[in-house]
């Protein structure tokens, strides 16, 4: 089992940004809850919010956008529309040309994860799809978004 699948439950304290994200009714699945794959949704819509509001991405037309090469999610508790939720979102690392972002979703109310995740974007031309440095705006808002240093034991 890897460390990742290990790791802790989080509480909102370790997410230095927080997004609060709106349920929709075509979220829900036959079971009653959110289906699995639309946290992915709420993942791209948190950080690339926040990326479009700090003026660090031009969707439409920066010369540099970023591609998911790696993502995942741990479920630990159902949510359903039509909850109010929060997204925490934070650095884990800060590369040259890519980033890992860790995100987790918080029902209204709760400070344990409902559910956690990340994702890995490669920042890449927009014509020719290599990868380029982070262009210094974006390094900088993400820098601000670095993961808060743990204590040790």
């Amino acid at each position: 089992m890897t460390d990742e699948l290990r790791a802790p439950r989080e509480t909102r304290a370790g997410y230095p940004r927080l997004v609060p994200l709106a349920t929709r009714w075509g979220d829900n699945d036959v079971y009653g809850h959110v289906n699995n794959v639309v946290y992915y949704a709420f993942f791209d819509t948190a950080v690339n919010g926040l990326l479009v509001e700090a003026g660090a991405l031009d969707i439409a037309e920066g010369a540099v956008v970023g591609l998911v090469v790696e993502t995942g999610c741990r479920y630990f508790a159902p949510v359903a529309f039509p909850d109010a939720l929060t997204a925490g979102v934070r650095v884990a690392h800060l590369g040259r040309t890519s980033v890992r972002y860790e995100i987790a979703i918080f029902a209204a109310g709760e400070d344990k994860a409902a559910a956690q995740g990340h994702f890995v974007h490669v920042y890449v031309d927009r014509r020719t799809r290599r990868p380029v440095p982070l262009p210094e705006r974006l390094r900088a808002v993400l820098a601000g978004l670095a993961r808060p240093e743990r204590e040790a034991p």
